[in-house]
């Protein structure tokens, strides 16, 4: 399965986007956005999968990889998904079935509440909501506003900050609890996600805070549609604990735990969506 590249102009300028499958008359597309802090590169395994069976839009988030900057110096998720509004107007599509990981299932909730006659059904691979303390600790910390320097510090900091992430959540938090319990990232992983970073270097935090700072909690009882609520057999404990709290607060919103790999998970959202 083959995935095209092709940009999309707004008025923040180009958005890039990921393109696979086949239009059909049967299936809604699929909206596929990606965790912070890289770019829809690292969805394309779960895209290629969808795309078996249905067309799948993935955009790099404003601010991530290819795409560029939000206008706004910090902007909420309700900034983002307005642009997933003005994204599908310019491509012409009305409605879409929606699968968000982390960030982007921040931005899915969000979409599920404020544009409901946009999406059909909705995933949310990961979303949970954090403790006042922690969430003051990764908003501090997490998601460092960053600029080029003339030694490079900003290479070996991007470079580390990926390989820790591949590790622990929050990544400055070294301990059991907060194991990650993914395999080991390879070489060629970590390269193309520090690259991604770097495209996004002095603008990956926008999204990033946003997403930290998404009130998830009061925002799901408001969703419209029905909601998966996902999180996956290698996520540490305290994650999917969090999935399933957020999952209870909706009348419209399911809980799954799903196995390793991104087949497990589209398997999940391809049953979900076609259930209706």
């Amino acid at each position: 399965m083959e995935i095209d590249r092709a940009f999309v102009r707004l008025k923040e300028g180009l958005v890039h986007i990921r393109t696979c499958g086949e239009e059909s008359k049967d299936q809604l597309p699929v909206y596929v956005v990606h965790p912070s802090p890289a770019s829809a590169r690292g969805m394309e395994p779960i895209i290629k999968l969808f795309g078996e069976t249905r067309r799948v839009i993935a955009p790099d988030t404003l601010g991530n990889g290819d795409s560029a900057a939000p206008i706004e110096d910090s902007p909420e998720i309700e900034y983002f998904a307005d642009s997933v509004v003005r994204l599908l107007d310019e491509m012409n599509i009305e409605k879409v079935d929606f699968y968000g990981s982390h960030t982007g299932g921040r931005t899915g909730c969000e979409m599920a509440g404020r544009y409901p006659d946009r999406v059909h059904r909705v995933v949310l691979d990961g979303i949970v909501e954090y403790e006042p303390a922690l969430k003051k600790q990764i908003l501090e910390n997490y998601a460092p506003e960053i600029q080029p320097d003339d030694h490079g510090g900003h290479l070996s900091w991007a470079f580390n900050f990926v390989r820790d992430q591949a590790f622990f959540f929050p990544y400055f938090m070294r301990d059991p609890e907060h194991a990650m319990g993914n395999p080991g990232r390879t070489p060629e992983h970590l390269h193309a996600h520090t690259v991604d970073v770097l495209k996004g270097l002095t603008t990956y935090h926008k999204p990033y805070l946003a997403a930290f700072r998404y009130p998830a909690r009061d925002r799901m009882p408001q969703i419209k549609v029905p909601t998966l609520v996902m999180a996956g057999e290698s996520d540490p404990p305290h994650l999917i604990r969090g999935t399933k709290e957020m999952a209870v607060l909706s009348d419209l919103a399911e809980m799954k735990v799903v196995g390793l790999g991104p087949k497990a998970k589209v398997d999940a959202a391809v049953e979900f969506f076609d259930r209706a």
